[in-house]
């Protein structure tokens, strides 16, 4: 099976930074599902405000069925997210592994 990492890049408004941190530390502790291997936040190293949400599934099928598993304080954590993003700074990456095979 392809292992497939789905990215989220986006750039914050400067004045919601401290909020959106927070956030982010809520959400990587409560982003879990199964098929999820990893979950993780980064800034781009000379851009600040500038973030990039990386999950890593363990197969297609954990990756087309992630929506589906969140629950309600996930919801309201991801609202509270979008509403801290500068609108049209959001680019989406989806990767799937080649196998070997």
């Amino acid at each position: 099976m392809s292992r497939v990492i789905f990215s989220i890049r986006y750039n914050v408004f400067p004045e919601r930074r401290e909020e959106y941190l927070d956030v982010v530390r809520e959400l990587k502790n409560l982003v879990k599902a199964e098929g999820l291997e990893n979950y993780s936040v980064y800034e781009q190293k000379n851009k600040p405000n500038s973030f990039e949400e990386v999950y890593l599934f363990n197969s297609q099928e954990a990756f087309e069925n992630f929506d589906d598993n969140q629950d309600e304080r996930t919801d309201i954590l991801m609202t509270k997210l979008s509403d801290m993003i500068k609108e049209q700074s959001t680019q989406y990456t989806t990767l799937i592994e080649v196998n070997n095979s």
